[in-house]
């Protein structure tokens, strides 16, 4: 119990929430303010933070029943939503007096099952959850192999999945389902296992601060974690987690107090699935501070409006 005789537990379950407000805030920032100081700022954290956020909440699991059930749980709502968008395109364009991204059938199944760098424009988020979900699948195996993440022999594993990360980055960005960056997540959901190990201590807020502005700043190169393009080797990532660490700080201390960031937070993925939509169609004709407020706040509604319904049991 805290001192105002609240059960610890519902603090903890808060401040994941409010990190996840924090981050889908700063995802839809990113894809609002294309470029600029701005939008390199939330590109130096965004993406790497659910992936360290995820690492923090793994525990091992039976591997079959956990594998069938990313699968079942994660590709369900993926491919409810990237229906309604393929849905919604073949309406707006027309009636913007433009062809639809998508419009040469069955030819564009194609690039549609294969997602990842293949869905541009208003689908340009979809490589994330397949690429968190087979991420999440692999590191459930490790840990039923080495339940302490700071076992020695993680070494063994790690060291040959960083440098596979950074080559294939530099090979390529063709990234089907996102797959190309399931090396990097891998490992910032390891970092993200670790952290509660880590006792914390105030000193540590200047050393990762140093870092964070680093990256906030824009002295280092940004990442592009969908064509694993992860800027300066272990630097800009390095830049990322300290950035996402003290968020997670940050947001233990102000739960109580953040309401209205958790409850985004615990829309965070309607709201990731449906933003870059909301952006991509009303860019033309929205100033950057509506459209962000529209981009938060079209989602947000869906979200409630979906949980009270049936198609729960689909998109959510």
């Amino acid at each position: 119990m805290d001192k105002r005789g609240q059960p610890q537990a519902q603090y903890r379950l808060d401040w994941v929430d409010v990190a996840r407000g924090i981050g889908i805030i700063a995802v839809v920032i990113g894809h609002v303010w294309t470029r600029g100081p701005l939008r390199d700022a939330m590109y130096s954290f965004h993406m790497p933070l659910f992936f360290l956020l995820s690492g923090m909440l793994s525990r091992p699991q039976p591997v079959g029943a956990f594998t069938r059930r990313q699968i079942a749980s994660q590709m369900r709502p993926y491919a409810a939503f990237l229906a309604l968008l393929l849905i919604v395109e073949q309406i707006i364009e027309p009636l913007k007096g433009q062809r639809p991204i998508f419009r040469h059938w069955p030819d564009d199944l194609a690039p549609i099952l294969l997602g990842g760098t293949w869905l541009p424009g208003p689908y340009i988020i979809f490589w994330f959850v397949p690429c968190l979900m087979i991420a999440r699948i692999l590191f459930n195996v490790a840990l039923n192999r080495w339940p302490d993440p700071l076992d020695r022999r993680w070494a063994l594993l790690l060291l040959p999945m960083l440098l596979f990360a950074y080559v294939l980055g530099w090979w390529t960005h063709a990234s089907p389902l996102g797959l190309l960056s399931v090396p990097m997540a891998f490992l910032l959901l390891w970092v993200g296992a670790v952290w509660p190990r880590v006792p914390w201590h105030n000193r540590m807020i200047l050393p990762l601060g140093a870092l964070a502005v680093l990256g906030l700043g824009g002295v280092l190169p940004t990442l592009n974690m969908k064509v694993a393009d992860y800027g300066w080797p272990l630097l800009s990532i390095g830049v990322a987690v300290a950035t996402s660490l003290l968020i997670f700080r940050l947001s233990a201390l102000i739960a109580p107090y953040a309401g209205p960031v958790a409850t985004i937070g615990r829309a965070s993925l309607v709201i990731m699935y449906l933003h870059v939509a909301v952006v991509h169609y009303l860019t033309p004709y929205m100033g950057k501070a509506v459209l962000l407020a529209l981009a938060l706040l079209l989602p947000f509604v869906a979200f409630h409006m979906i949980r009270v319904t049936p198609l729960r049991r689909i998109f959510l």
